[in-house]
């Protein structure tokens, strides 16, 4: 019997109805991706590109934004972090229901940017983990259409508590 395109992407070896519980809820989760988009800086205009119509995120399972912590599983924080935001962004993380992932969208948010003074959180992975980094000053929509990609794999590969 052939392998059907479901099964080869899910990695099950031998074609059956029944499989692991776990690589289901991998699968589904992968493309039912709610983000909320955590925007403070030029960036935004990236993402926005990102989400239209040209490049299109809804085809990946992640098109729908949500903007509540508790209805999200992922957060994109895009843009420059500045001390005084990052209690914020903490509180929202904090909110976000298990499991949640994040995501570093742009050189500001990874690292600070040029902004190497008092005011600017030299990178978020000093207050909540990272997941994903997507590089760039801005990112091209392909990056970040390559990083949501390498989200859905992680999401996808990791254990899943039911």
């Amino acid at each position: 019997m052939e392998m059907s395109p479901l099964q080869h992407e899910m990695g099950l070896a031998e074609p059956f109805v029944t499989t692991k519980l776990d690589k289901v809820l991998g699968w589904g989760r992968k493309y039912s991706i709610f983000n909320y988009p955590f925007v403070t800086a030029c960036c935004g205009m990236e993402y926005m590109s990102a989400a239209c119509s040209r490049y299109d995120m809804d085809r990946f399972g992640a098109g729908l934004p949500r903007f509540s912590p508790r209805q999200s599983d992922v957060l994109l924080v895009v843009g420059t972090i500045t001390h005084k935001m990052a209690p914020v962004l903490k509180q929202v993380y904090d909110q976000m229901c298990e499991p949640k992932w994040v995501v570093a969208f742009g050189a500001c948010t990874i690292s600070g940017g040029p902004y190497n003074n008092y005011a600017v959180l030299q990178g978020i992975d000093q207050i909540i983990p990272v997941d994903i980094y997507i590089p760039g000053c801005p990112p091209h929509p392909e990056i970040v259409m390559d990083g949501l990609i390498k989200l859905q794999a992680k999401i996808q590969h990791q254990k899943h508590e039911v």
